[in-house]
Parts: C-alpha cells; sequence; structure tokens
C-alpha cells in the first residue's frame, strides 16, 4: 500500500506534488525544510495544481516503467486496430471485420458526446478519422492519469482534470480548419458567419468572458420572478419575500425556503410556467422565501453564524409571527440546505423542545458529508483554499464571476466550447434563456463566511462530526435532528452528487423519518422540473431507513414518470395540518405591495449587481 494514501490530502507527498522525490537522501531535519519550502512556493506560484500535477503523474509514470510499458503497449494495440479499420474503410471494405476487442469502444459512434453528433462526423472518412484519433487519444489519455501509479485518488483526479481541460480545448470541433459544420456554414452565409463571429469575439473580449446568453432578454420583476409576493422582512444580509395567496384557505404550517446565497432567489420563480413558489400557492400552501444581499467589501467579516441567526432564525420567526402558527415547513437548497441542516441541529439545543419552531424540512440537492463533493473537489486543499483567501483578503469577497468561472470550468465542453464554437465559428449570437441568464447573475460571497465554508465544511468535513462545530453559540450535533425529512436529489448533479446527498441519512437521528427522492437530470433542472403533459422527466422514490445503504434504497425505490413536486406536495399536505381560513397578514402582500411598490416581490436586494 502506497503510504501517501494515508496522509492529509494537503500534505505535498499525499498530493503527488513530488516532493518526496525531491528531498530525498537529505536528513529529516533539511528534508522537512525543504518540504515546506516546496509547499509555499507551489502555494504562491501555482495553488490550484494547474501544472504540478500533471507533471507530478508525468514523473509517477517515469517512476513505474514496467507500468508504463504495459499502458502504452495497450494504446498501441487500440491504435493498431483504429488504424486497420480506417484503412479499409478507405478501401470500401466492411469494417466490423477490425472492430473487435479493445478497439471496439474506439469504433462506437460516441452518440453521446454531443460535439460529434452530426452525421458528417460517422458519414464522412476523412472527418471520421479525425474524430475517432482524437477520441482515443482522449480517452486512453484520461484512463492513464486515473491510473497513474503512487499517487493518491485526489492527486490523479486533479491531473486528469486539468489534462481533461487541455484535451477539450484542442477539440476538432473548436477550430475552423478542422470543423465541417463551420465549413458549411461559410459557405452557405458567404462569409457572413465569420464575420458575425468576429464581432461576437470583440463582444465577449470587452465583456471578459465568453457569454452565454443575451444579458439584456430579461428583466427581473418584468419577465422574470413574477409570483405576486411583498418584502415582510428586511436586515442586513436578507429580504423576506411572503406571496400573496390564491386559494381562499391554506395550510396551517408555513413554508419556508432558505435559498442559496450564491446565487439569486428566482430560480425557484423563474416563470410562471417554471416557478416553484407559484406552484406551492396554487396547491394552497403560505409560502416565504429568502432573498440574500449580494455582499460588498463591507460585509467582509459577516460570518457562516450570521447567516444562520439573521437569516434562517429570523425568516422563520417572522414567518410564524405573520401565519400565527407553532412550527414551520423549512425548505433548503444546496448550499442554503446546508444552512438549514445546521439550523435544525442547532435550533434543537437552542429551543426548548415545545418551543422547536420547525416541525418537519425538506433539502434539495443538498451536501451535509463532503467527503465526495464531485468535480469541485479538485479545488479544494490548503494551497487552493489558501489562494482563495488571499484574494479574498485584498477584495473583501469573492466576485461571483471568479466562482462562475469554476463551475463553468467543471463542465467546460457544455459551458465554454459550446459557445465558443457556435459563436464565433457559427456566427450565433448567444440566446434568450431564462436559466442562463439566472447563471450569469452572480453574486459575492463574504471574505469571512465563505472562508469558513471552505475550510470547516469542504476541507475538514466538520459538520458531519458531532459538536465539532460551533455556530452561533451552539455545538453542532447532525443526530439531534429527529425531524421528518424530505430529500430530493438529481442524478446527473455534478456540484451535490445525489449519492452523496444520501449520506444525510447517516447522521440524523435514526429515529426521523425520511423519503428520498432521486430526480432526473442536473442540479438545475432535476429541482427546477415543472409538471407538464406528458412528462419530460421522472424520478425515483422511496423511504430512506437509517442503515440502509445507498444501492439498496435503489434498488427498492420506485419509478415514476413526470415532475417530483407533486409527490412532494402529496407528502406536505397531511404534514403542514388542516387548511385555515387566510388572515388578514396573509392576505396582505398584494395590497401592501401596491400600496408601496419599493416593497412588491421581488424586492431590492435581487436587483443588486
Amino acid at each position: 500500500m502506497d503510504t501517501r494514501e494515508s496522509l492529509p490530502a494537503h500534505h505535498p507527498a499525499a498530493s503527488g506534488r513530488g516532493a518526496a522525490d525531491a528531498i530525498a537522501g537529505l536528513s529529516p531535519e533539511h528534508a522537512n525544510g525543504v518540504e515546506r519550502a516546496l509547499l509555499a512556493a507551489e502555494q504562491r506560484l501555482d495553488p490550484f495544481g494547474v501544472t504540478t500535477s500533471v507533471l507530478n503523474a508525468c514523473a509517477a509514470w517515469l517512476a513505474h516503467p514496467m507500468e508504463l510499458s504495459r499502458a502504452l503497449a495497450g494504446w498501441s494495440d487500440e491504435y493498431v486496430a483504429l488504424q486497420q479499420r480506417l484503412v479499409r474503410r478507405a478501401w470500401g471494405l466492411p469494417e466490423e471485420a477490425a472492430d473487435v476487442g479493445a478497439n471496439r469502444a474506439v469504433t462506437r459512434r460516441n452518440v453521446d458526446d454531443p460535439r460529434f453528433s452530426d452525421p458528417v462526423w460517422s458519414e464522412s472518412p476523412s472527418w471520421s478519422i479525425l474524430k475517432d484519433n482524437y477520441l482515443l487519444f482522449t480517452r486512453r489519455l484520461q484512463d492513464m492519469l486515473f491510473e497513474t501509479p503512487g499517487l493518491s485518488e485526489k492527486s490523479r483526479r486533479r491531473a486528469a482534470f486539468w489534462v481533461r481541460e487541455w484535451l477539450n480545448a484542442m477539440a476538432p470541433t473548436n477550430f475552423f480548419w478542422s470543423n465541417p459544420l463551420a465549413w458549411q456554414k461559410f459557405v452557405d452565409s458567404h462569409g457572413e458567419s465569420l464575420l458575425r463571429g468576429a464581432a461576437l469575439w470583440a463582444d465577449d473580449l470587452k465583456a471578459g468572458t465568453v457569454r452565454m446568453v443575451d444579458e439584456h432578454a430579461f428583466t427581473v420583476g418584468v419577465d422574470l420572478a413574477l409570483t405576486p409576493g411583498r418584502v415582510v422582512l428586511r436586515n442586513r444580509l436578507l429580504e423576506l419575500i411572503h406571496y400573496a395567496p390564491t386559494t381562499p384557505t391554506v395550510f396551517a404550517t408555513p413554508i419556508v425556503i432558505v435559498t442559496p446565497w450564491i446565487n439569486k432567489y428566482y430560480i425557484l420563480d423563474l416563470t410562471p410556467q417554471k416557478s416553484l413558489v407559484r406552484y406551492l400557492v396554487a396547491q394552497g400552501f403560505s409560502v416565504f422565501i429568502t432573498s440574500w444581499k449580494n455582499p460588498d467589501a463591507a460585509m467582509a467579516d459577516v460570518r457562516f453564524d450570521d447567516y444562520l441567526r439573521e437569516g434562517v432564525d429570523q425568516a422563520v420567526t417572522e414567518a410564524l409571527r405573520i401565519s400565527r402558527a407553532k412550527q414551520v415547513h423549512l425548505v433548503g437548497y444546496c448550499i442554503g440546505g446546508t444552512l438549514c441542516a445546521t439550523y435544525m441541529a442547532w435550533a434543537k439545543r437552542q429551543y426548548a423542545p415545545d418551543r422547536m419552531p420547525v416541525a418537519h424540512w425538506t433539502l434539495l440537492s443538498t451536501l451535509t458529508d463532503f467527503a465526495r463533493p464531485g468535480d469541485i473537489d479538485v479545488f479544494i486543499d490548503e494551497s487552493s483554499i489558501a489562494a482563495l483567501e488571499e484574494m479574498m483578503a485584498r477584495q473583501g469577497y469573492l466576485d461571483g464571476s471568479q466562482m462562475s468561472s469554476s463551475f463553468r470550468l467543471l463542465r467546460s465542453n457544455s459551458l465554454i466550447w459550446h459557445y465558443v464554437t457556435h459563436s464565433y465559428l457559427y456566427g450565433e449570437a448567444p440566446p434568450a434563456f431564462d436559466v442562463l441568464f439566472w447563471n450569469v447573475d452572480c453574486t459575492r460571497m463574504p471574505q469571512a463566511m465563505h472562508s469558513f465554508y471552505l475550510r470547516e465544511m469542504y476541507l475538514n468535513n466538520n459538520l458531519k462530526k458531532r459538536d465539532a462545530l460551533t455556530i452561533a453559540g451552539q455545538p453542532i450535533d447532525l443526530d439531534r435532528i429527529d425531524a421528518p425529512l424530505y430529500a430530493v436529489t438529481a442524478e446527473d448533479d455534478h456540484i451535490a452528487p445525489w449519492q452523496q446527498c444520501y449520506r444525510i441519512r447517516k447522521f440524523i437521528n435514526v429515529a426521523a423519518p425520511m423519503r428520498f427522492v432521486l430526480s432526473s437530470s442536473g442540479h438545475i433542472f432535476g429541482i427546477v422540473n415543472p409538471v407538464v403533459n406528458p412528462p419530460k422527466r421522472h424520478f425515483r422514490v422511496g423511504v430512506a431507513a437509517r442503515n440502509d445503504h445507498v444501492e439498496h434504497w435503489l434498488a427498492h425505490a420506485v419509478e415514476h414518470p413526470g415532475s417530483w413536486w407533486e409527490d412532494w406536495r402529496d407528502w406536505l399536505a397531511p404534514q403542514c395540518g388542516e387548511r385555515v381560513a387566510v388572515t388578514d397578514d396573509q392576505a396582505a402582500p398584494a395590497a401592501a405591495a401596491a400600496a408601496d411598490p419599493s416593497d412588491a416581490a421581488p424586492g431590492r436586494y435581487v436587483l443588486e449587481r
């Protein structure tokens, strides 16, 4: 067993940074000094391991010549088989005869790769040769990096990630002379496509980013976030919006939705057809939602504790006052869900049992165990966080565009190179798409809060550990949470992998009932999943028992066509009690908003840039 596997992830040897080889033969005292110097240099020059991770992988392969020779032999066999297939095709002979063994995967039509979905990449021999060689090289190099001997798993993933970014950038679809569709559009448009592409490139250069969407296509409050309501609470961190009831009676227990503050809240009130908020109101629920302030340098010292006390706790208190209820149903999405999980454990210590303000709760694509947080793990280690902290110390916050760039790198083909190709080579202007408009409507992260979150949640993974964190004066122990939980995840979520989200079952109290949902699609469309006919998506649902492994749950979960919204409604209705007449305070949003338009939904904070 490689001893580096047991070292901390931030240790130079464990992260595969080559320090162990560089200091071989030195005395322990000198070795430790050199090791610290190498780590400090890397933190300064390459904190995210863009080059060092790849160089270390190369060094590791050179240090294992037998493994390297076997890997290259397998690579050679596949290339020979591929060339045989291409020669047979060039002579008009059947390709299937060469379609054997390891080459079988290479000769597939790669129908799952949208870059090469056009028939020309398969039907034209010359373009097929280019595509197949590129895909074989890409797959083989990635496989080698994931199998690098002598490196920790995280080091392999990081090296593979940065090489994949380079391979994605070098795809033949990204260049005019190696993209047949770009040629065709150039001919069909008599050169206009490239002229338009040059103008779009100049616009992107001025904007400082590859634009995904027409940023002037929508206006919040005019085209998006249209459900009627009013701001019922405003403090330095949030506005709490209460939506006007549309039914004569409402369920007695109100719903308080805590949105993520890494984006703006209106993803859950996008358009009337896609609005989860509007759906809930139409079903007779009294709905409140958090709209977080976009912090600036003056809020650098705002802490995670403040988001809990001045955010969730004040929102819950105000919702109870307006609805005259004893408890609320609490909903958290993404980082808002992590805050809600923390709040639930905090409230169990903060309040007497008969004063617990939350009766039951829902989590949407939420991590509470950060051991395997998905692709973002390549940015999480001591060097990376130290670099981010240094950047935030200068600014007082992490800028939304900087965070957005990191998330776009995680899916660079679909979130970067797709738009490079369509804008610059095809001359197609960015589309007017509501979800993408929301995605680029970025927010900032306060320095103190974000540093705490990165270190205590991602790096140290302390939320799952009993009493390892003290938040707002209370030790946090998720095992104290015994309220019924409805948890929703998404199959293709690369930000909060569903298997990792499921692990909250391990940490909340054994007596807590939990209904777990696995929706189709990803982090956004798995949640923004309106009821339509005929159904576009599907979901799996089932009860998650305390000792159920995720594979056991999956084997017994029942698949349904359509949206999980309807299943959630059916679960919520008995939880939220009897329906009661709408009180004056609950009916107030529409009238109050008409009297004071500045307090009408969507409020002021969401409009801040």
